[in-house]
């Protein structure tokens, strides 16, 4: 049976605006390239995902804006807190992931950071496509419905 990280399950830091801006299309798990004390802050829950945006540089997955704090322990060795950081994909789904992003009108977002079982920090990303101001609206009622037929009465 495999150790399980002590951080795994712990760290799951959402971007809560994302479903909110825009509308998912496709969801995909990516690994992150992270210098060493950026995944110590990350352990600590100490991220921003709502700036955060990926594009492409050539065939390689970038994202950009995404805010990890300084390590409060780390020397000068400590990391700059927005650098652009690569996210680690299978060819294939690059390539379909870069299709379909150059089309009109979608973006790729990060959508959530977490630890999994082997103690590695994710990055859930999501093909998403904007959404208008009234079908904001629309989700803002549906989620006061949920909510109302939730409640016991």
């Amino acid at each position: 049976m495999a150790k399980q990280s002590r951080f795994a399950g712990k760290i799951n830091i959402r971007n809560r605006r994302a479903s909110y801006e825009y509308e998912f299309i496709d969801t995909y798990i990516a690994g992150i390239v992270l210098s060493g004390t950026e995944i110590k802050s990350i352990r600590e829950g100490k991220v921003s995902l709502g700036e955060g945006y990926c594009y492409f540089n050539g065939d390689e997955l970038f994202i950009k804006g995404m805010h990890i704090s300084p390590y409060k322990q780390g020397s000068h060795y400590n990391h700059e807190p927005t650098r652009e950081r690569k996210l680690l994909l299978h060819k294939r789904e690059l390539r379909k992931l870069k299709q379909r992003a150059a089309e009109k009108g979608l973006t790729i977002i990060p959508v959530r950071i977490f630890i999994n079982d082997r103690g590695f920090a994710k990055l859930e990303i999501a093909l998403a496509r904007g959404k208008k101001l009234h079908d904001k609206r629309q989700s803002l009622k549906e989620k006061d419905l949920q909510r109302e037929m939730k409640q016991p009465d």
